[in-house]
């Protein structure tokens, strides 16, 4: 996995690319960051991949640029299907959870759905001040008063790891 720090930004972006895309960054003597500013099909053109792998890698770039949000929960993004800040755009937080606890098949610590909240958020404002723990507030609010969705996954993400909460 290569990580590369975009000097405007301060940013660090960790994109898995196989041996030959490497080649093909090199070639094109850039860096993982200097794609951030690049549109899909310049990615796809620079390191010759198919548009899916392209909009895949575009997507893992586009998220990690939001501030406290990391490769993982990119690549979960990216696997319930959301490849754009446009897509997020219209989303809550409630439901991206929602969608990644059925997803994964067990529900997830309550950080993720922070993370989530703070996705949408970011794709309507903009707002690069925010991270994730700024939406702790406003999910246990919504919590204490909606509860979760029925159809909610019985396991906790802790108990796949052996651990026991309490």
């Amino acid at each position: 996995m290569l990580h590369r720090i975009d000097m405007a930004t301060k940013r660090t972006y960790k994109v898995d690319l196989t041996v030959e895309e490497k080649a093909q960054l090199r070639a094109a003597k850039l860096k993982i960051a200097d794609l951030s500013s690049l549109s899909t099909d310049n990615i796809g053109s620079i390191l010759n991949v198919a548009p899916a792998r392209a909009r895949e890698i575009n997507a893992l770039i586009t998220f990690q640029a939001i501030p406290s949000i990391g490769i993982k929960f990119a690549e979960d993004l990216i696997s319930i299907g959301y490849y754009s800040l446009e897509e997020l755009a219209t989303k809550d937080g409630p439901t991206l959870i929602h969608e990644l606890e059925t997803h994964c098949g067990y529900w997830i610590d309550p950080c993720v759905e922070d993370q989530c909240r703070l996705v949408v958020d970011y794709a309507n404002i903009k707002d690069k001040t925010k991270n994730w723990w700024n939406f702790t507030a406003e999910r246990k609010q919504y919590r204490a008063t909606h509860g979760y969705p029925d159809g909610r996954p019985a396991k906790p993400w802790f108990e796949l790891y052996g651990y026991k909460k309490g």
